[in-house]
């Protein structure tokens, strides 16, 4: 049979240039709690994430113009354990576990990506958008 041609050849990490990547500061995890505190909404998602994406054109079509945070691979723990700060027990076995991305409104965590959609289908996302004086209707 024909073997598969490599679409690019790799090279081996010892054999590699580059400088091995420094830890991740801890700046970037220290500035959630100042975006959050400063901006009526904020989203914060990977870096490149398509769903981010998608809450951001969700957000601008209501008329909020939410601040949007990727975050790098390297800093996605330390940021994973100050959102965990914004966690309020809800009960459902998930405290102090975030999954990316998350959406701050109002200076609270409000959700991820399945409680904008359930908020904006059930009518509640505008009220809470207004409340956090997003929306200027």
């Amino acid at each position: 049979m024909h073997q598969a041609i490599p679409y690019r050849t790799w090279v081996p990490a010892a054999a590699s240039s580059r400088k091995a990547p420094e830890a991740p500061a801890d700046g970037a995890a220290a500035s959630v709690g100042k975006l959050v505190s400063k901006n009526a909404v904020v989203v914060l998602a990977r870096h490149g994430c398509c769903m981010s994406h998608v809450l951001k054109l969700l957000l601008l079509g209501h008329g909020a113009n939410p601040a949007v945070f990727a975050v790098g691979e390297e800093d996605e723990v330390n940021i994973a354990g100050e959102i965990g700060k914004f966690v309020t027990g809800a009960g459902d076995g998930n405290e102090g576990r975030v999954q990316l991305p998350v959406v701050f409104v109002g200076g609270k965590m409000f959700g991820g990506l399945e409680k904008v959609m359930a908020a904006h289908i059930a009518g509640e996302l505008v009220p809470a958008l207004k409340d956090a004086g997003a929306l200027w209707l």
